[in-house]
């Protein structure tokens, strides 16, 4: 029996069906992915960036119905007319008469983004040429109120309680640049994290107060729009999704495979290589608002300030920006996630899954020979759209537990038990108390941990002097912030040993106040019954096998 391989052209790049022009290819037929017929009778002459308004079939040549066809806004700011679905048998849904006066309400904002979503949901393959008229003044006083109060500031150094003391002529007076396109994206401050262990750091910007509000404005139409795109492997920064129902799906889905193959892949510096050119090209294929596209390109040539120098680039989008994220998303889907399902899925032998969040994600695969062809072929497709993986951190990991047979179990190093780092967890095979049988089990993996105790340690040091009070209440914090996210079943030892150097640390830098009185054990104990520390807990269910 002949095997199907990869076929050679399986690392090709998705292409996009229509051009920035959307004509210049007679093969293309631009007027589908409007959601109106390519019939040359139904359309007018006009330029197609601002979607031509349509001529309307008579309603006894359709049945009753209305029109086939999208009628939509010669100029921006007019209202939506028709279901661009109307043609495809779904029924009509009343206009969304957005205004520009400010009159509208945060309901409506919410009513608006139903609208869009609605309508990308219907017609996947629209492109929408006019959205930013969505976007008013309380779309941006709802933009406002989801962006973060205590982040850090931006190069003008402006915090939100300043920009929230002229708040209505602010926000006014961005809408009004916004629209005209006189809105200048200033560089956003470069400042650097601390990276896997802590040897190594991150280079993040940091974008203005008002510059975030944009952003999140422009962030909140895409998502309307994209989130009916997305496929259910995508978890990074998505509504509703979390870091942890990724680590939950990867485990579910090992699990039906009894471990499996794991492809561990990592890209390298993705939001710093992340090519403009094929960014634009993928947004092409839903989003041609020149509003909106006008935004996107400021933003991602703003570049970024680092010692009173503006450094910019043609590649990468900064991370700490809100718009970052999204545009990560969109990028991947493209790239990775709906080339694995439509075109390296049906070409396998066995089961495969794709788990993602972000730019960090792993496969995992029933069969190796599948596992191996996709990993061949990875780099191939990643270089097509100026992506490289990083060659030390890219493996492929067999995970099957030694044996199947309990007691039976071969439990010598190398023969089947094996481990991988995914979202700050290890995942490991262990055995369960109970009747001893194998199970895949979450622990807090030695990087993360080493990273969150060295954080712990300067916090301590650099507040040392300052109240007591303050010092429990901002431990208290962290040690909760910690376990939410890390508190799963099973990793009870990490989180042990967490809170015990905590209290370890906190002591130490207590004891370091004063040269002349040291701060003992016996003393420091004392303390913890009157500021004691919130001991571990599990925050989130049990896997269910």
């Amino acid at each position: 029996m002949q095997t199907l391989g990869f076929p050679r052209n399986l690392g090709d790049p998705v292409v996009s069906t229509c051009k920035r022009t959307g004509v210049g290819n007679p093969e293309i037929n631009p007027w589908p992915l409007l959601g109106v017929p390519a019939s040359t009778e139904e359309r007018t002459s006009g330029h197609i960036g601002g979607i031509q308004r349509m001529k309307e079939t008579k309603s006894k040549e359709m049945g009753g119905r209305g029109s086939e066809c999208l009628i939509v806004p010669k100029n921006q700011g007019n209202s939506l007319q028709e279901d661009p679905e109307e043609g495809r048998g779904h029924r009509d849904i009343e206009p969304l008469k957005g205004k520009m006066d400010g009159t509208s309400s945060p309901t409506s904002v919410s009513t608006k983004l139903q609208r869009i979503a609605e309508l990308s949901r219907k017609g996947p393959e629209m492109v929408w040429t006019t959205l930013a008229h969505h976007i008013d003044l309380d779309w941006l006083k709802v933009a406002y109120h989801q962006t973060r109060k205590d982040g850090a500031v931006g190069i003008d150094g402006q915090t939100a309680k300043e920009y929230a003391e002229s708040l209505e002529g602010n926000l006014q007076s961005l809408l009004d640049r916004f629209k005209s396109g006189t809105y200048k994206a200033p560089p956003v401050r470069r400042t650097y994290i601390p990276k896997g262990d802590g040897t190594k750091t991150r280079p993040i910007g940091i974008p203005t107060f008002e510059d975030k509000v944009l952003q999140r404005a422009v962030v909140m139409a895409l998502e309307a729009v994209y989130e009916q795109d997305f496929l259910g492997c995508s978890y990074g920064f998505r509504p509703g999704r979390s870091a942890y129902q990724a680590t939950e799906a990867l485990r579910s889905e090992m699990w039906r495979v009894r471990g499996g193959f794991v492809l561990e892949a990592d890209i390298r510096t993705f939001f710093d290589s992340l090519d403009h050119t094929c960014l634009r090209e993928i947004l092409d294929k839903r989003v041609r608002d020149g509003v909106i596209r006008r935004a996107i390109d400021k933003w991602l040539r703003a570049g970024a300030l680092e010692e009173g120098k503006v450094e910019r680039s043609g590649m990468g989008t900064p991370q700490g920006g809100v718009i970052s994220p999204m545009l990560s998303n969109i990028f991947l889907h493209e790239v990775l996630d709906k080339w694995f399902a439509q075109v390296v899925k049906p070409r396998l032998r066995g089961y495969a899954a794709l788990v993602r969040y972000a730019d960090d994600w792993v496969a995992v695969f029933s069969d190796e020979g599948d596992a191996k062809r996709v990993m061949t072929v990875l780099p191939n497709r990643f270089g097509r759209f100026g992506l490289k993986l990083h060659p030390e951190k890219t493996r492929l990991l067999p995970f099957n537990p030694p044996d199947w047979h309990g007691d039976k179990a071969d439990e010598t190093p190398g023969k089947g038990l094996g481990s991988f780092d995914f979202l700050g967890f290890t995942f490991y095979w262990a055995r369960m108390r109970k009747d001893g049988k194998w199970m895949i089990k979450l622990k807090t993996s030695r990087d993360r941990l080493t990273r969150s105790l060295k954080r712990i340690t300067q916090w301590c040091k650099r507040h040392r002097h300052g109240p007591i009070e303050e010092q429990h209440r901002m431990l208290v914090l962290k040690l909760r912030g910690h376990y939410q996210y890390f508190g799963v079943i099973g990793n009870g030892k990490a989180l042990n040993q967490f809170y015990h150097e905590v209290r370890r640390i906190w002591r130490k830098w207590l004891n370091r106040r004063s040269t002349s009185k040291p701060f003992l054990w016996d003393k420091f104990v004392l303390l913890l019954k009157r500021y004691p520390l919130p001991y571990p807990r599990v925050a989130h269910p049990s896997f269910e096998s």
